[in-house]
């Protein structure tokens, strides 16, 4: 039955089940349950199939969203899995954690003819249902790889960006070979993301997925020590090289006390939870920060991640300290949600001065209180300290979420690779550097970002480095 626009506006958004926010406080089982077939396509149904698709436009791959919403509508999630995976390799993923809200869903119509974007048409999670139903059912597709070139690729880091040019040059018929510093692959996707947000078991099918086209996963290869860029190039046969290695050195606020037994890195905090699985004692021997009071700084998705992270952890209480208000968080609102319902306290207009201890150990942390100037350069409205506000909180453990910066491993090993202050290394649209023959993407160009941008910075440089190998 075809639905009029009138007949679509009128059917109201579908609720993501989701656990009881008692219970998934203290496990580290999946937040969302994903849609029902029916409730998949009554979302998908709501799309109104606009000619001008400004969704498309909002999506960072280009992923035909009214293409695939219109076969989910219909309850071919096959053939819709089929339209998404031509230009995402990560549905699952994607589905999950993207900032849809503001990317394809600000800009969907139904949203802004409701003026509300949370009353867009659900975009993600019909994403995710497709990409779920595919996987689980096992009649997931590889996709087609083209006759061999004789071409050989270098990938380094096996995050979204690395993944995603790994398939698309792989595709076009050219032999890869994925380089992760680390254990296991997946990058930021298995050491940055908690399992309550993104399975691991559904990063590890994805990798399953670029092995069984025949992309060589190579772990423990630290590029810039165990061999430098120019000698992939130069001595083992490469044609090209991405690198895109993210953005993994965590940023502190060099203040007093930092040093002190109990102050984390959220990214060491994060990876030794989610990557050495910390929060399995039976199994995994991995030691990290067990506290009773911990305070999380910042107010980013990194932030909560941490925050929720420390609550399944055990922490009694978990404050968390942002010198802006609400309204300027750059976290998605739906991780702030989750965070405030499981029991995380907020303190806005507020940060750290200096940590305090005894005996080496964190026993507090010492604030100031903010108020809010002119905009700075991020748009946002700037924090001003408000003199003589200082005030005490007890606390025996401190986790630091404000961002990370590029490792300047591979800018010290690599002679003639133009970084910017930051350590970022500079390319231009297509991903290509200032050396011949490589090309980086993701947070190592872009700083700290999300998986979606990550993967769309792939997939311009993919269809760069196929184009040049296509050409020489």
């Amino acid at each position: 039955m075809t639905l009029t626009p009138k007949e679509k506006m009128a059917i109201p958004p579908q609720p993501m089940p989701e656990q009881d926010p008692r219970e998934r406080a203290h496990n580290m089982r999946e937040v969302a349950l994903g849609y029902s077939a029916d409730q998949a396509k009554l979302e998908a149904s709501r799309c109104l199939q606009c000619k001008n698709a400004p969704c498309v436009q909002g999506c960072p791959v280009r992923i035909d969203i009214p293409g695939f919403l219109r076969h989910a509508a219909e309850g071919d999630f096959s053939g819709a899995y089929d339209v998404i995976s031509q230009a995402s390799l990560l549905p699952a993923v994607c589905g999950r954690v993207c900032p849809q809200e503001k990317q394809c869903q600000q800009v969907c119509t139904m949203g802004k003819a409701l003026k509300d974007v949370a009353k867009a048409v659900a975009i993600g999670r019909v994403e995710r249902f497709c990409a779920d139903r595919v996987r689980e059912t096992g009649t997931a597709p590889l996709p087609e790889v083209a006759p061999a070139t004789g071409k050989k690729v270098a990938v380094v880091g096996s995050g979204p960006a690395g993944i995603t040019v790994a398939a698309d040059v792989r595709r076009a018929g050219h032999q890869v070979v994925l380089f992760e510093a680390f254990h296991k692959a997946g990058g930021v996707l298995v050491y940055g993301i908690p399992e309550f947000r993104l399975p691991k078991a559904i990063v590890q099918a994805e990798l399953d997925k670029l092995q069984g086209m025949g992309v060589e996963i190579r772990t423990n290869f630290v590029v810039g020590r165990t061999r430098k860029l120019t000698d992939l190039l130069d001595k083992d046969g490469f044609d090209a090289i991405f690198v895109g290695t993210g953005a993994g050195l965590p940023k502190f606020m060099n203040i007093e006390g930092e040093n002190l037994v109990g102050v984390y890195s959220a990214n060491e905090y994060l990876t030794r939870s989610n990557l050495m699985k910390a929060y399995d004692s039976d199994h995994a021997a991995t030691p990290i920060l067990h506290a009773d009071r911990i305070a999380v700084l910042g107010g980013g998705n990194v932030a909560m991640d941490a925050a929720r992270t420390a609550l399944r952890l055990g922490a009694k209480e978990v404050h968390l300290i942002y010198r802006r208000t609400e309204k300027e968080m750059p976290a998605r609102a739906e991780e702030v949600h989750h965070a405030r319902e499981e029991g995380v306290q907020f303190h806005f207009l507020e940060n750290a001065k200096r940590i305090l201890g005894e005996n080496g150990h964190v026993t507090g942390i010492e604030c100031l209180r903010y108020e809010l100037g002119e905009p700075d350069a991020s748009g946002r409205r700037r924090p001003v300290e408000i003199p003589g506000s200082e005030f005490v909180i007890p606390m025996d453990g401190i986790i630091v979420a404000l961002g990370n910066e590029s490792n300047p491993l591979i800018k010290s090993t690599t002679p003639g690779l133009e970084t910017d202050a930051r350590g970022h290394i500079v390319a231009d649209e297509h991903g290509r550097t200032s050396l011949p023959r490589v090309f980086a993407g993701g947070d190592i160009v872009l700083g700290a970002a999300t998986v979606i941008l990550a993967m769309g910075e792939g997939r311009r440089a993919a269809a760069a480095i196929n184009q040049m190998l296509a050409e020489t």
